[in-house]
């Protein structure tokens, strides 16, 4: 048989201790490369695991209530209670509720050496007393450094030496496809992995939060994910694990996770001031649909945000936008949606200068606008 005609097979001997046996296994290489991924998905786990941290919280009842916590503590919130279920956290069949105080659970990632946690602010929100536990069972008293609902972004700092630290990577060039490892404490099983794809990046209007700019994903989260980091394949968190959407309590397919850079500078922010001061446009918007777009003369594909009203006084007011404007860019970079408009701004400062394009009339025009204080 000539060379060129042999299938290519990859090998493997495998000596048994039996004196009188000897495996030869022929993996192809589909089976190879599927090795290999696990082999990459190991090592990955392998170096971020020790930094997921489980996370504690004991509440202090309020009179209104009547409701146990669900196993992340979010059930008093009814847009998540929503998105998680009514599952209620049990041990041995006992409710872990008392009259005056509840328990929440979560998950959360150590991302530097100082000891500086990021999570949900959902997971620590009313905490009076939070406990954080790694994988080497280590156990620590938490403090709430600040936390923002807005965003549902929650800072938290334990004390500690040796402390296993997730780099932060970059969420902005995130596409749908992309391979993705979740991380968390789902019904209290701890250090607990899943894996998946991203399956869309800037989901918003689900009123899960104020200002929403998602990464779906199908690697399955469940109640106690919630703080977790979702990890890209190079072992850097590119999003925290915030909520799923499901008709049972349980994973069905498709979660959601804050984008690492929404996060990033939001944490500055809590670290610097303990909470977020966000910059103010004055505006009203909605997207632009196809039909507004193509009486202004642009193509009806294009992504632009229609100011459907504008403050008095305000920057908005000031720089001379009206309402029916469509806004396309801001800072020369074009804008995905109404929503994404309100996101940059609401991370800028305030007094920060912006540049923004918006069309009237079929004419672009371009101008500077100094932003105020929400």
């Amino acid at each position: 048989m000539k060379t060129d005609s042999i299938k290519c097979l990859l090998v493997c001997l495998i000596t048994t201790f039996s004196p009188t046996m000897t495996k030869a296994v022929v993996l192809d290489l589909s089976t190879q490369e599927m090795m290999q991924t696990a082999e990459t998905f190991s090592t990955i786990i392998e170096k971020t695991k020790p930094a997921v941290v489980y996370i504690q919280v004991k509440k202090e009842k309020k009179e209104d209530d009547q409701a146990a916590s669900f196993a992340d503590g979010s059930s008093n919130d009814p847009i998540l209670k929503e998105f998680f279920g009514d599952k209620f956290p049990q041990k041995d069949g006992k409710s872990l509720f008392s009259n005056n105080t509840s328990y929440g659970f979560g998950s959360g990632f150590i991302y530097n050496t100082d000891g500086y946690i990021l999570t949900n602010s959902h997971v620590i929100r009313d905490g009076i007393e939070i406990t954080v536990t790694l994988a080497d069972k280590r156990k620590f008293p938490a403090r709430i450094i600040g936390e923002d609902r807005k965003t549902d972004i929650g800072l938290i700092k334990i004390d500690g030496r040796d402390l296993p630290t997730i780099p932060l990577g970059d969420s902005g060039q995130l596409k749908s496809g992309y391979w993705v490892l979740a991380i968390g404490s789902p019904y209290e099983f701890i250090q607990t992995v899943t894996a998946g794809i991203i399956s869309a990046t800037g989901r918003n209007s689900l009123g899960i939060s104020d200002y929403e700019n998602f990464i779906q994903t199908d690697a399955a989260i469940n109640p106690g994910n919630s703080g977790g980091p979702l990890i890209n394949i190079h072992g850097q968190v590119i999003g925290i694990n915030t909520a799923f959407l499901t008709k049972t309590g349980g994973y069905m397919g498709i979660g959601f996770a804050i984008p690492v850079d929404m996060a990033r500078t939001i944490s500055e922010q809590l670290l610097k001031d303990g909470k977020v001061t966000r910059a103010w446009l004055g505006v009203a918007l909605r997207d632009a649909e196809a039909e507004q777009l193509v009486e202004q003369g642009l193509p009806s594909t294009t992504q632009a945000a229609r100011v459907v009203e504008v403050t008095g006084n305000s920057p908005a007011d000031h720089a001379g936008l009206r309402k029916g404007d469509l806004i396309l860019r801001i800072d020369n970079t074009p804008i995905a949606g109404s929503a994404d408009l309100r996101n940059r701004i609401a991370l800028s400062v305030p007094k920060a200068q912006a540049s923004l394009e918006y069309c009237r009339n079929g004419i672009k025009t371009s101008i500077r606008i100094t932003l105020g204080t929400l």
